[in-house]
């Protein structure tokens, strides 16, 4: 069995909740018509700024109808944080003027965006609720890392869980002090990404052909865990002995993964939000 040296000792502030990392990708679209007050610019930015609302709403009605917790007072938390949440377009699918026959000139944009709940919102939530409702699969998506113990050595191998309330595919990343990226899961000898809710996961086991050891050199380094509840993007990746080596540039990853497969939308109905949940572990080591 290879080994894959390299080291880690995670500080564990992910044994919570990840509030600040949970968010939903949501389609939406937006328009606006020209009229006799707006340019060209501020008719597309009207269009825009309707898509980004679109989503909001949509991801807002979509938690307060998933979210069948017995504590009202938590949800309507969470919707809170929802109707403040920012967001991010990912991607422009779909874009251009076309004609209405009776207001004229008009500018139709269609995004793949992610919508992030407020964070202080989020953060009050957690504050008031008690753990076991975070892990109640009915919530938003929350996926938990964390490893055996909080300092290594050098020679000492460590153990990484992950843990999510509901069914997810994840893709776990291992960035060394130098700025490169492992892609510890999936990885040759074990392809699967889907994991059950409810259930620790240890990392490496089964099938994994790497040891985590602790070796120089030594220093601050990160275990990034993606996960969502449709299947992640595409990473350009290289195999590297029992895990791959990631190729896309370090700036793009969050991004790449981040275009998950939403779920198709049936007759009279729109698209289904993806969830979407991202862990980070700080991790250090010493001699």
């Amino acid at each position: 069995m290879r080994k894959v040296l390299f080291f880690l000792a995670v500080l564990i502030f992910l044994a919570a909740p990840l509030y600040a990392a949970q968010s939903t990708i949501k389609i939406a679209e937006g328009s606006s018509c020209m009229g006799d007050d707006k340019s060209r610019k501020q008719t597309e930015a009207a269009a825009l700024a309707e898509a980004k609302r679109n989503a909001v709403e949509s991801v807002k009605t979509y938690v307060s109808s998933a979210t069948e917790v017995k504590d009202f007072e938590l949800q309507q938390d969470l919707v809170s944080a929802y109707a403040n949440a920012t967001v991010t377009v990912l991607e422009e699918l779909e874009k251009g003027w076309y004609k209405d026959p009776a207001t004229g000139d008009c500018y139709r944009i269609k995004l793949k965006t992610e919508v992030v709940p407020d964070e202080k919102a989020m953060k009050k939530a957690q504050q008031k609720a008690k753990e076991a409702a975070w892990d109640d699969p009915s919530m938003p998506l929350s996926v938990k890392v964390w490893t055996d113990k909080a300092d290594y050595r050098a020679g000492e191998k460590i153990r990484i869980y992950l843990k999510g309330n509901k069914p997810f595919y994840a893709r776990v990343i291992y960035r060394d002090a130098a700025g490169s990226h492992l892609q510890l899961l999936p990885n040759p000898y074990r392809l699967d990404n889907y994991f059950q809710g409810g259930v620790v996961y240890e990392i490496p086991s089964g099938r994994d052909r790497f040891e985590l050891e602790v070796h120089p050199p030594f220093g601050e380094e990160n275990i990034i865990v993606y996960a969502s509840v449709s299947e992640l993007g595409g990473l350009a990746l290289r195999e590297e002995g029992a895990v791959f080596a990631v190729k896309t540039r370090a700036k793009d990853i969050g991004a790449k993964t981040r275009g998950v497969k939403v779920q198709a939308a049936t007759e009279g109905k729109p698209d289904a939000p993806a969830e979407f949940s991202e862990g980070r572990a700080a991790v250090k080591t010493r001699k």
